[in-house]
């Protein structure tokens, strides 16, 4: 079937601390040094690099920047709705690969290209896997969202096609999915390789099991290569050991948002108040207030140890330290904005970079 008929034709160095941390201190706040404190290693919106990698789709629509210019504004929401726009060139695009295979194959059409999941880690280029970056390097398309950096994006072949397919914080069109959906679809019918970049890992609240699914519906082969997820890459940077004997005895992901959105989704603290497994949330910047006031309302101590981390494992690495009970009010102070993670739980105070871990850390090792 035909694309054309699917979609509509418009539409890490620290900061030093204080050897000797005063027993008052409640909170603490870790910056990674960089030239540039304000630049994203990340995809974001309006990035310089954004419109570089995918000058091929705008050319017609906007200005080209140069790395010594502002970036232009917006016009008439070009950029709000990538995937339209971007229609009339992946339409071209389509009909290319399909034509280059009909005459590698004797004017036959094979069968289905390949598409992969890939997962990307947490940021930093090198948490990439060996298959990763074999399959990133020889794709012919590559569909990316926000968590993968542009270091990552470097990577990719330099015959190949990049695709934005990201959404903002607060916006999750079921339209622009289902679009990401068929887009995967055309380009395996026409014998691409497709790669679906993903941050982290594509099956740990990246939604790769949907994508997935449709395609397997479709009769096309999907394959998933796993990447090492924000929980274990983060923690690892920071010294954080996720499960550790007497501890805490077992780990938790959660998701920050619920699949309708709002701004208490979170009905799971009841069950995951343990004082003695590690919680990790993803996303969860917005949601963090009503969900630490459940964990302590269902018998977590608000004394908990906790960390929030901004970025993690790139050069703008920024932590907040604190106590459950001032997480959230910390964060707000230092204006941490996504993507984070965070962090609850007894071994947070395991960490090299815990402000109090000459005041705690004998304690948990004495207790086990």
């Amino acid at each position: 079937m035909a694309l054309s008929s699917r979609l509509p034709s418009s539409t890490p160095i620290y900061q030093s601390r204080n050897p000797n941390p005063s027993p008052q201190i409640k909170a603490f706040t870790l910056n990674c040094s960089s030239d540039s404190p304000k630049a994203s290693p990340f995809t974001e919106k309006h990035s310089i690099e954004r419109y570089q990698r995918d000058s091929w789709v705008y050319k017609t629509q906007l200005p080209q920047p140069s790395c010594s210019c502002q970036l232009p504004s917006d016009q008439d929401f070009v950029r709000d709705y990538d995937i339209a726009m971007q229609l009339p060139e992946l339409k071209k695009l389509v009909e290319v690969l399909r034509e280059k295979r009909r005459d590698e194959n004797g004017g036959e059409t094979k069968g289905a290209g390949n598409v992969f999941l890939v997962g990307t880690g947490p940021g930093d280029p090198e948490l990439l896997t060996i298959k990763a970056l074999r399959v990133i390097e020889s794709a012919d398309l590559l569909l990316y969202d926000r968590l993968v950096s542009n270091d990552v994006l470097n990577l990719v072949g330099p015959n190949a096609n990049l695709l934005y397919v990201g959404k903002t914080a607060g916006y999750h069109s079921r339209t622009q999915q289902e679009e990401i959906h068929e887009l995967l679809l055309s380009f395996a019918e026409a014998g691409a390789n497709v790669v679906r970049l993903k941050g982290g890992d594509p099956l740990v609240f990246g939604r790769g099991g949907e994508e997935m699914d449709f395609l397997q519906q479709q009769g096309i082969e999907v394959k998933v290569i796993p990447g090492i997820t924000a929980a274990s890459g983060i923690a690892a940077e920071l010294g954080i050991p996720l499960t550790h004997r007497g501890v805490a005895t077992s780990v938790r992901f959660l998701t920050g948002h619920s699949r309708k959105g709002g701004t208490d989704p979170l009905f799971v603290a009841v069950n995951a108040a343990d004082p003695d497994s590690t919680l990790v949330v993803y996303m969860g910047l917005s949601t963090l207030p009503s969900l630490a006031s459940k964990l302590m309302l269902h018998g977590l101590p608000d004394n908990t140890p906790a960390a929030a981390i901004e970025r993690g494992t790139t050069p703008q690495q920024r932590i907040v330290f604190a106590e459950l009970k001032d997480l959230a009010d910390e964060i707000a102070t230092n204006q941490l904005v996504s993507p984070s993670l965070i962090i609850i739980g007894k071994v947070v105070a395991l960490s090299p970079l815990w402000p109090h871990a000459m005041l705690e850390t004998s304690s948990l090792v004495e207790s086990r």
